[in-house]
Protein backbone atom coordinates (compact mmCIF):
# COMPACT_ATOMS: atom_id res chain seq x y z
CA UNK A 1 0.00 0.00 0.00
CA UNK A 2 1.23 3.51 -0.82
CA UNK A 3 1.08 5.84 2.17
CA UNK A 4 1.56 9.61 2.28
CA UNK A 5 3.25 10.70 5.51
CA UNK A 6 2.84 14.42 6.20
CA UNK A 7 5.35 15.30 8.93
CA UNK A 8 7.66 18.31 9.24
CA UNK A 9 10.10 16.68 11.70
CA UNK A 10 12.60 14.76 9.56
CA UNK A 11 13.82 12.61 12.45
CA UNK A 12 10.29 11.51 13.36
CA UNK A 13 9.46 10.93 9.71
CA UNK A 14 12.59 8.84 9.10
CA UNK A 15 11.94 6.60 12.10
CA UNK A 16 8.26 6.13 11.27
CA UNK A 17 8.97 5.57 7.57
CA UNK A 18 11.41 2.79 8.48
CA UNK A 19 8.79 1.06 10.64
CA UNK A 20 6.10 1.39 7.97
CA UNK A 21 8.44 0.10 5.26
CA UNK A 22 9.16 -3.00 7.34
CA UNK A 23 5.41 -3.66 7.38
CA UNK A 24 5.06 -3.48 3.61
CA UNK A 25 4.19 0.19 3.06
CA UNK A 26 5.57 2.34 0.25
CA UNK A 27 5.99 5.67 2.06
CA UNK A 28 6.12 9.11 0.46
CA UNK A 29 7.20 11.88 2.87
CA UNK A 30 5.76 15.39 2.60
CA UNK A 31 7.26 18.02 4.93
CA UNK A 32 4.52 20.63 4.61
CA UNK A 33 0.87 21.05 3.75
CA UNK A 34 1.74 22.32 0.30
CA UNK A 35 3.96 19.32 -0.44
CA UNK A 36 1.14 17.02 0.66
CA UNK A 37 -1.39 18.71 -1.60
CA UNK A 38 1.03 18.58 -4.53
CA UNK A 39 1.48 14.84 -3.96
CA UNK A 40 -2.28 14.36 -4.13
CA UNK A 41 -2.81 15.79 -7.60
CA UNK A 42 -5.41 13.83 -9.62
CA UNK A 43 -2.87 12.41 -12.05
CA UNK A 44 -0.80 10.78 -9.27
CA UNK A 45 -0.82 7.01 -8.80
CA UNK A 46 -2.87 7.41 -5.63
CA UNK A 47 -2.35 6.59 -1.96
CA UNK A 48 -4.09 4.09 0.26
CA UNK A 49 -3.90 6.31 3.36
CA UNK A 50 -2.71 9.81 4.35
CA UNK A 51 -1.04 10.08 7.76
CA UNK A 52 -1.38 13.78 8.58
CA UNK A 53 0.47 15.51 11.41
CA UNK A 54 -1.34 18.70 12.40
CA UNK A 55 1.72 20.71 13.46
CA UNK A 56 2.85 21.82 10.01
CA UNK A 57 5.09 24.84 9.30
CA UNK A 58 3.14 26.43 6.45
CA UNK A 59 -0.55 25.68 7.05
CA UNK A 60 -2.79 24.57 9.86
CA UNK A 61 -3.23 20.80 9.71
CA UNK A 62 -6.99 21.09 9.96
CA UNK A 63 -7.00 23.38 6.93
CA UNK A 64 -4.85 20.87 5.02
CA UNK A 65 -7.27 18.08 5.93
CA UNK A 66 -10.19 20.07 4.53
CA UNK A 67 -8.31 20.67 1.28
CA UNK A 68 -7.35 17.01 0.99
CA UNK A 69 -10.96 15.95 1.44
CA UNK A 70 -12.07 18.29 -1.36
CA UNK A 71 -9.40 16.81 -3.62
CA UNK A 72 -9.63 13.07 -2.92
CA UNK A 73 -11.53 10.43 -0.97
CA UNK A 74 -8.28 8.85 0.28
CA UNK A 75 -8.61 7.98 4.01
CA UNK A 76 -6.92 10.49 6.33
CA UNK A 77 -5.60 9.71 9.81
CA UNK A 78 -4.75 12.80 11.85
CA UNK A 79 -1.74 12.57 14.17
CA UNK A 80 -1.46 15.21 16.88
CA UNK A 81 -0.66 15.94 20.52
CA UNK A 82 -4.07 17.61 20.91
CA UNK A 83 -6.07 15.11 22.92
CA UNK A 84 -9.17 17.10 23.83
CA UNK A 85 -12.52 15.90 22.53
CA UNK A 86 -13.31 19.18 20.76
CA UNK A 87 -10.17 18.92 18.61
CA UNK A 88 -11.01 15.34 17.67
CA UNK A 89 -14.57 16.23 16.72
CA UNK A 90 -13.33 19.19 14.66
CA UNK A 91 -10.93 16.95 12.75
CA UNK A 92 -13.58 14.32 12.06
CA UNK A 93 -16.04 16.98 10.92
CA UNK A 94 -13.45 18.18 8.39
CA UNK A 95 -13.36 14.72 6.86
CA UNK A 96 -10.66 12.85 8.79
CA UNK A 97 -11.31 9.11 9.03
CA UNK A 98 -9.46 8.59 12.31
CA UNK A 99 -7.47 10.45 14.95
CA UNK A 100 -4.29 9.27 16.74
CA UNK A 101 -2.92 11.13 19.76
CA UNK A 102 0.82 11.39 20.45
CA UNK A 103 2.57 9.52 21.96
CA UNK A 104 1.03 6.49 20.32
CA UNK A 105 1.85 2.80 20.19
CA UNK A 106 3.16 1.73 16.79
CA UNK A 107 1.01 -1.39 16.82
CA UNK A 108 -2.10 0.70 17.39
CA UNK A 109 -1.15 3.05 14.56
CA UNK A 110 -0.66 0.13 12.16
CA UNK A 111 -4.01 -1.33 13.21
CA UNK A 112 -5.76 1.99 12.59
CA UNK A 113 -4.12 2.35 9.16
CA UNK A 114 -5.35 -1.08 8.13
CA UNK A 115 -8.79 -0.44 9.62
CA UNK A 116 -9.44 2.74 7.60
CA UNK A 117 -7.98 1.06 4.51
CA UNK A 118 -10.36 -1.89 4.90
CA UNK A 119 -13.35 0.40 5.37
CA UNK A 120 -12.40 2.32 2.26
CA UNK A 121 -12.02 -0.88 0.21
CA UNK A 122 -15.34 -2.23 1.49
CA UNK A 123 -17.09 1.04 0.62
CA UNK A 124 -15.66 0.86 -2.90
CA UNK A 125 -16.95 -2.68 -3.31
CA UNK A 126 -20.34 -1.86 -1.77
CA UNK A 127 -20.79 1.22 -3.92
CA UNK A 128 -19.73 -0.54 -7.09
CA UNK A 129 -22.10 -1.97 -9.68
CA UNK A 130 -19.60 -4.75 -10.38
CA UNK A 131 -20.76 -8.19 -9.30
CA UNK A 132 -17.75 -10.10 -10.53
CA UNK A 133 -13.97 -9.88 -10.64
CA UNK A 134 -12.08 -11.06 -13.73
CA UNK A 135 -8.42 -11.99 -13.36
CA UNK A 136 -7.28 -13.47 -16.64
CA UNK A 137 -9.03 -16.87 -16.84
CA UNK A 138 -10.25 -16.58 -13.25
CA UNK A 139 -13.82 -15.35 -12.72
CA UNK A 140 -15.03 -14.54 -9.20
CA UNK A 141 -18.81 -14.11 -8.87
CA UNK A 142 -19.24 -12.06 -5.70
CA UNK A 143 -23.03 -12.37 -5.07
CA UNK A 144 -23.13 -16.15 -5.63
CA UNK A 145 -19.65 -16.80 -4.23
CA UNK A 146 -18.73 -18.92 -7.25
CA UNK A 147 -15.31 -19.18 -8.88
CA UNK A 148 -14.36 -20.58 -12.26
CA UNK A 149 -11.14 -20.94 -14.24
CA UNK A 150 -11.48 -20.85 -18.04
CA UNK A 151 -15.18 -21.55 -17.59
CA UNK A 152 -14.69 -24.58 -15.34
CA UNK A 153 -16.26 -24.20 -11.86
CA UNK A 154 -13.92 -24.54 -8.88
CA UNK A 155 -15.36 -25.62 -5.52
CA UNK A 156 -13.97 -23.51 -2.69
CA UNK A 157 -14.68 -23.57 1.03
CA UNK A 158 -16.14 -20.44 2.62
CA UNK A 159 -12.78 -19.28 3.97
CA UNK A 160 -10.99 -20.06 0.71
CA UNK A 161 -13.47 -17.87 -1.16
CA UNK A 162 -13.20 -15.08 1.44
CA UNK A 163 -9.40 -15.16 1.19
CA UNK A 164 -9.41 -15.08 -2.61
CA UNK A 165 -12.02 -12.29 -2.73
CA UNK A 166 -9.98 -10.20 -0.25
CA UNK A 167 -6.77 -10.49 -2.26
CA UNK A 168 -8.68 -9.84 -5.51
CA UNK A 169 -9.92 -6.48 -4.20
CA UNK A 170 -6.49 -5.02 -4.97
CA UNK A 171 -4.38 -7.18 -7.29
CA UNK A 172 -0.68 -6.48 -6.82
CA UNK A 173 -1.12 -4.97 -3.37
CA UNK A 174 0.53 -6.80 -0.47
CA UNK A 175 -1.85 -7.83 2.32
CA UNK A 176 -0.09 -8.37 5.64
CA UNK A 177 -0.65 -11.73 7.33
CA UNK A 178 -2.16 -10.04 10.38
CA UNK A 179 -4.53 -8.06 8.17
CA UNK A 180 -5.71 -11.19 6.34
CA UNK A 181 -6.28 -13.11 9.57
CA UNK A 182 -8.23 -10.20 11.02
CA UNK A 183 -10.39 -9.76 7.91
CA UNK A 184 -11.06 -13.40 6.96
CA UNK A 185 -10.93 -15.21 10.31
CA UNK A 186 -12.00 -12.27 12.50
CA UNK A 187 -9.34 -13.09 15.06
CA UNK A 188 -5.72 -12.28 15.92
CA UNK A 189 -2.59 -13.70 14.31
CA UNK A 190 -1.75 -15.79 17.38
CA UNK A 191 -1.98 -19.47 16.49
CA UNK A 192 -3.71 -18.87 13.14
CA UNK A 193 -0.67 -18.47 10.91
CA UNK A 194 -0.52 -22.13 9.90
CA UNK A 195 -4.21 -22.04 8.96
CA UNK A 196 -3.55 -19.18 6.55
CA UNK A 197 -0.65 -21.01 4.93
CA UNK A 198 -2.79 -24.12 4.44
CA UNK A 199 -5.61 -22.10 2.82
CA UNK A 200 -3.17 -20.36 0.46
CA UNK A 201 -1.72 -23.72 -0.57
CA UNK A 202 -5.20 -25.13 -1.10
CA UNK A 203 -6.22 -22.19 -3.31
CA UNK A 204 -3.11 -22.55 -5.44
CA UNK A 205 -3.86 -26.23 -5.89
CA UNK A 206 -7.59 -25.95 -6.60
CA UNK A 207 -7.15 -23.11 -9.08
CA UNK A 208 -4.15 -24.90 -10.63
CA UNK A 209 -2.35 -21.57 -10.69
CA UNK A 210 0.52 -21.64 -8.16
CA UNK A 211 1.78 -18.22 -9.26
CA UNK A 212 -1.60 -16.50 -8.72
CA UNK A 213 -0.95 -15.88 -5.01
CA UNK A 214 2.59 -14.67 -4.35
CA UNK A 215 4.26 -14.97 -0.95
CA UNK A 216 6.00 -11.75 0.11
CA UNK A 217 8.57 -13.04 2.57
CA UNK A 218 8.22 -11.61 6.06
CA UNK A 219 5.12 -9.57 5.16
CA UNK A 220 2.19 -11.46 3.65
CA UNK A 221 0.61 -12.27 0.30
CA UNK A 222 -0.49 -10.56 -2.87
CA UNK A 223 -2.49 -11.64 -5.89
CA UNK A 224 -0.66 -11.46 -9.21
CA UNK A 225 -3.20 -11.01 -11.99
CA UNK A 226 -2.49 -13.49 -14.79
CA UNK A 227 -2.64 -12.67 -18.48
CA UNK A 228 -6.03 -13.21 -20.10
Amino acid sequence: MRLLLVEDDNHVAAALSAVLARHGFDVTHARSGEEALQALVPESDGFGVVLLDLGLPDQDGYEVCGKIRKRTSTPVIMVTARSDVRSRIHGLNLGADDYVVKPYDTGELLARIHAVSRRSAQEEVTGSTETQVLLGPVRIELPTRQVSVSGTPVQLTRKEFDLLALLAQRPGVVFRREQIISEVWRTSWEGTGRTLEVHVASLRSKLRMPALIETVRGVGYRLVAPAA
